[in-house]
């Protein structure tokens, strides 16, 4: 890489730390962390759930999807936005209502506790597989640019992503 592509990147995640910094500063207790003391506007909702959904992974696999199965995947990233604005309809008001921060804690209230654990513990399991992908795939990446074996990349991926976890919880 050039030292413009490296003062772009550093200047980008700069700018994405001082953001976040910066949009962090009011929230003081869990309902401002997580639910932004319910003041969000239904749009900013969507736009956050839908934001949720696209990752680095789905970047980086797409063309590849593309170029092996042609265009037929398109149609789940068409009907996606439509999704989210049936959960943004029906979904968010009920949690909003019921003063809950997550659907396992409203799995809790309509079923019980052991319905509220066996469903955040398949999601649990389903984001530590997620996890590795998302470290994995950009280890390829940076392996092929770095020139780095993708050993040494994993173990600095997961080493750095563990260091900012840790720095995170403090």
């Amino acid at each position: 890489m050039s030292s413009i592509d490296w003062i772009v990147l550093v200047a980008t995640l700069l700018g994405i730390i001082a953001y976040g910094l910066y949009k962090s500063r009011t929230a003081k207790n869990l309902e401002g962390y997580f639910l932004s003391n319910r003041s969000m506007p239904w749009w900013l909702v969507l736009l956050s759930i839908m934001g949720t959904q696209a990752s680095a992974i789905t970047f980086l696999s797409a063309p590849g999807q593309a170029y092996t199965d042609g265009m037929r995947f398109v149609q789940y990233y068409f009907g996606l936005p439509i999704a989210m604005v049936i959960i943004c309809i029906s979904f968010v008001p009920l949690f909003n209502k019921l003063k809950v921060f997550t659907a396992y804690e409203f799995l809790e209230q309509r079923f019980d506790v052991k319905t509220r654990v066996f469903t955040s513990s398949l999601f649990l399991i389903s984001r530590g597989l997620s996890t590795g992908i998302s470290i994995y795939a950009p280890s390829i990446i940076l392996s092929s640019l770095l020139g780095w074996d993708i050993f040494y990349t994993n173990i600095v991926m997961g080493g750095a992503t563990h260091y900012l976890y840790r720095e995170w919880r403090r």
